[in-house]
């Protein structure tokens, strides 16, 4: 699987809350110098928020790598907790890397395996940072991160939704301004070609807005039916 890091876009309100959390994360959780979070999505691993260029730079680091606890939280384990990166056990690539560049103990916790998933990223500067009050806070923010994600997915499919069914009712409008006829006869005309060419209501409805539908013979004999 390929990996594609992602600076963190804070032009997206779900975003910025991550990112508010993060920081918290860093600032409240024993041990924790900063802090980020992870979504794989597909064939893609991006940053979604970061409190400090150097989370930025060892997640992109894992990412090109495909390997440490960063990487491994979002494919294949949900909690992994290294304290002593600079051993090597059990990244042998990434953990003296980690080291060499000022990360010494780190700690991932899976947030979503659901089609996607995200992660919570903890990084110390010292060796055995991390202790039992850590792994509890940690699950604790990772909870609320969890529930954040999943939020935010649920408003952009509903925003999507919303998007589409308004592009609907302008191509409804259009079709029937160009052929003179109600909105019953303008909708079912979509629904017609929509399955006559195979392509979603919403994609030929974005056809009609900006002008790149071409309609047939039998679109023009099928609106009179």
């Amino acid at each position: 699987m390929g990996a594609e890091a992602s600076t963190p876009d804070q032009a997206h309100p779900h975003e910025a809350a991550l990112g508010a959390l993060a920081r918290s994360a860093a600032q409240n959780i024993p041990g924790v110098d900063f802090a980020s979070i992870t979504l794989r999505r597909d064939h893609t691993i991006q940053t979604l928020a970061a409190t400090d260029p150097m989370a930025l730079e060892f997640d992109e680091l894992q990412y090109d790598l495909r390997e440490g606890p960063c990487y491994a939280a979002v494919t294949e384990e949900r909690f992994v907790l290294v304290n002593d990166l600079g051993s090597g056990d059990p990244f042998g690539r990434y953990g003296p890397a980690a080291a060499e560049r000022g990360v010494r103990s780190q700690l991932a916790v899976q947030l979503l395996k659901d089609g996607e998933s995200a992660g919570l990223n903890l990084y110390a500067r010292r060796r055995e940072a991390f202790d039992r009050s850590t792994i509890q806070y940690a699950e604790l923010f990772a909870t609320h991160a969890a529930v954040l994600l999943g939020y935010a997915r649920r408003v952009e499919s509903l925003g999507q939704a919303v998007h589409a069914r308004q592009d609907i009712g302008t191509a409804v409008g259009i079709v029937m301004e160009r052929y003179k006829i109600d909105r019953d006869r303008a909708f079912a005309f979509l629904v017609r070609t929509s399955n006559d060419r195979n392509v979603k209501v919403r994609v030929l409805a974005e056809q009609i807005i900006e002008g790149k539908f071409q309609a047939t013979a039998a679109d023009e004999d099928d609106h009179r039916l």
